[in-house]
């Protein structure tokens, strides 16, 4: 990604990054708080600042080289109340991704009614951001989705499983994330052509955005 950067593509990436990942971040705290956990109206992080929710190092990062730690949600299921916490932890975890694919849905609903066409005559840039606004949501919310520890994903799948399976998924919590930076070196490295963050989330976001945008 690094080599194919100019700069208009690398401004689109910086926007669309940093919306995206306020979303992200907020609807994990707004919903989390909702859901019972005190701490994000505490912490301040209600808020769709930026400045609160960013990691100024792992938004550069994505942005050059497609992967960063982009911000972090201070929520825990131990604060919410007991009464239906997993699903209470369920919400919360799942509202980071899903804000993401909304997100794409509106830019790509913004795309078709503009057209293709009509976004063209208007400065390069312009077509650049939109572009980059839906395919990086997208990326996003797949990404997210990953059954990876500390990945949303797994988070998503720990609250799905009855108790007995839960507690072995959680058991096994340390060598899951030893799978993901494994996967995640075998992907900026790659050995024989095998690249498997292209197929878990490459080729998923590329069908993804095809079927949103219609071209």
């Amino acid at each position: 990604m690094l080599f194919n950067l100019t700069p208009e593509l690398l401004i689109a990436n910086l926007l669309a990054l940093g919306l995206g990942m306020t979303v992200h971040e907020f609807a994990h705290n707004y919903v989390g708080w909702r859901m019972g956990d005190p701490y994000p109206a505490q912490a301040g992080r209600l808020t769709l600042n930026p400045l609160v929710h960013i990691n100024w190092v792992g938004w550069l990062m994505f942005a050059l080289i497609g992967f960063g730690i982009l911000g972090s949600a201070p929520i825990s299921p131990y604060r919410m109340p007991r009464e239906n916490r997993r699903w209470r932890w369920f919400a919360a975890v799942a509202a980071g991704p899903v804000s993401n694919l909304l997100l794409a849905i509106i830019f790509a609903l913004i795309f078709r009614i503009i057209g293709v066409g009509a976004l063209s005559a208007m400065p390069s840039f312009v077509l650049t951001l939109i572009w980059q606004l839906i395919f990086l949501n997208l990326l996003l919310f797949v990404f997210n989705l990953l059954p990876f520890f500390p990945i949303d994903g797994w988070h998503i799948v720990y609250t799905l499983l009855p108790p007995d399976l839960a507690a072995t998924w959680e058991r096994y919590q340390q060598q899951s994330q030893y799978v993901f930076l494994g996967l995640l070196l075998l992907s900026f490295i790659p050995l024989l052509g095998f690249n498997p963050f292209g197929m878990l989330i490459g080729q998923p976001t590329n069908s993804l955005f095809l079927f949103l945008t219609g071209i």
